[in-house]
């Protein structure tokens, strides 16, 4: 059977397997609070990843300024991308806390049906 996981990795560049609702709230207070930078400079950010262990993955990046990119790729190691990435920006980290909770719900449907930029 076709096992499911979900994986954090936060702006410490750390992976949180199966993470909290709490967990996600907390990742997305540290980008969105504008404290974060790479060590090249560039924004902070934390992407949540879903998938299955025999194919398919999605993984939602949210950086510093609300910027959201969500992308589907065939397997886990991106491969193949199945679709162009889709951008938006989201000013408040509840909106990217409920976009997160899609992905943690496997939501691909509703997050596809989102207002992406340059969907018409």
């Amino acid at each position: 059977m076709t096992q499911a996981w979900l994986v954090l990795t936060g702006p410490d560049g750390r992976d949180v397997a199966a993470p909290s609702e709490a967990q996600l709230a907390a990742a997305l207070a540290e980008v969105y609070s504008g404290k974060l930078a790479g060590a090249d400079g560039a924004p902070g950010s934390a992407v949540l990843r879903f998938g299955y262990d025999d194919g398919l993955m999605y993984e939602m990046e949210v950086s510093s300024g609300g910027a959201v990119r969500f992308a589907e790729w065939s397997d886990r190691d991106c491969e193949i991308a199945l679709a162009t990435p889709r951008t938006m920006t989201v000013s408040q980290p509840a909106d990217a806390l409920q976009l997160w909770r899609l992905m943690a719900q496997r939501q691909v449907a509703k997050i596809r049906s989102q207002p992406w930029l340059g969907d018409d």
